[in-house]
């Protein structure tokens, strides 16, 4: 095989989708977390969900000029939900049992808790292939 033959899509490795329990409020008979399951977004729907989470914003005491601003935590949340395989957070009837319309309300309801939804947050993360959290990218970025 030819060194540049091993670029081809052919050889490729496929990304396995994982199992994480977000919440330990959705249980089993036994009282066993549910398990979620949940696939590796591509760089092509990554780009189209931060474009989705970006506006301009004005720069002080320059009329008519705009900076782009991404709102990180709405970044994360479609992240996550397009990330969730299982269950399906499109499903209407999974919607209306929770009174929402949107996936990424959905999953905001279902995993109520914010020490679990900011794990929930990190597994993704990581999953997708950032090695540290976003939000702690914007930390970093802010000291």
């Amino acid at each position: 095989m030819s060194e540049f033959s091993r670029f081809m899509r052919a050889n490729k490795k496929e990304k396995e989708n994982e199992r994480y329990a977000p919440t330990e409020s959705l249980c089993d008979e036994n009282g066993k977390p549910l398990e979620w399951e949940f696939r590796h977004i591509t760089s092509a729907e990554n780009e189209e969900i931060r474009e989705k989470c970006t506006i301009d914003v004005q720069v002080t005491g320059k009329p008519n000029v705009f900076r782009p601003k991404l709102k990180s935590s709405e970044y994360v949340k479609k992240m996550v939900a397009a990330s969730v395989v299982y269950p399906d957070l499109d499903n209407a009837e999974l919607q209306d049992s929770y009174g929402v319309k949107r996936p990424e309300e959905l999953l905001l309801e279902m995993v109520d808790d914010p020490g679990e939804y900011n794990r929930l947050c990190d597994f993704v993360q990581k999953f997708q292939g950032f090695n540290a959290s976003f939000e702690d990218k914007v930390e970093e970025a802010k000291n």
